[in-house]
């Protein structure tokens, strides 16, 4: 199994990734790396994991699935490697930075900055087929990731979870609001951004919170490659 991951998720997941659902969505996965184009790569797909440690996760920015155009996603959700093309929903996402923050539109998409610094990047189903979106929903990786969302939820430093539409907010039930703090909108894409997530300055009421808690905040400012 490619579950290599070095951090303190390797203990937090070790009984999760045992479980019968999640050995036979493995099975499954590997088959159709085989045969069909699965993105992102397989060695990608717990980039996420790898980037932002459990105990350093500060903000979850909570995604659907996985960009299904060639090269795109890379295990991190919204997020694009060097040189790809700025997807819309991300573009969006900058251009509310800017604006809300007086960041520097970056010459990329490359949100690891943002992971490193505790922003887990997650996607609620972690993988898809080229240019099929969706096309993975329903094969375990909801339960997989409704379980970090869980564990994320039992720890005792608070965490902001940011959820952008209706799929994301379907997670609220599992947030102890007591504890954590939610900030949700409409969706970054297209369809919808100008329907509440302009303006909604998601980018500093996160370091208000964060300030508030006596947590460092996170310099949305991407480095330009």
């Amino acid at each position: 199994m490619s579950f290599k991951i070095e951090n303190d998720w390797k203990d937090l997941l070790h009984d999760e990734v045992r479980k019968p659902y999640f050995k036979q969505l493995w099975g499954w996965l590997l088959q159709q790396y085989d045969k069909e184009r699965i993105y992102p790569p397989l060695d990608h797909v717990f980039t996420a994991f790898r980037l932002t440690p459990y105990q350093d996760v500060k903000v979850v920015i909570v995604g659907q699935d996985p960009y299904h155009g060639p090269g795109q996603a890379h295990g991190l959700s919204f997020s694009v490697l060097p040189g790809v093309r700025i997807p819309p929903s991300l573009l969006n996402m900058l251009k509310e930075c800017a604006e809300d923050m007086g960041t520097t539109m970056p010459n990329h998409g490359y949100l690891e900055s943002w992971a490193r610094q505790g922003v887990l990047m997650l996607n609620t189903v972690m993988t898809v087929q080229e240019g099929q979106a969706n096309s993975h929903k329903g094969m375990g990786w909801e339960n997989f990731t409704d379980h970090v969302i869980t564990r994320l939820n039992d720890r005792e430093d608070p965490i902001v979870f940011v959820l952008w539409g209706s799929h994301a907010q379907a997670k609220m039930k599992m947030i102890d609001c007591s504890k954590h703090h939610i900030i949700k909108a409409p969706h970054p894409s297209p369809l919808s951004a100008h329907r509440g997530f302009f303006g909604s300055r998601p980018y500093s009421k996160i370091n208000e919170t964060l300030r508030a808690w006596g947590i460092e905040e996170i310099d949305w400012q991407l480095p330009m490659l």
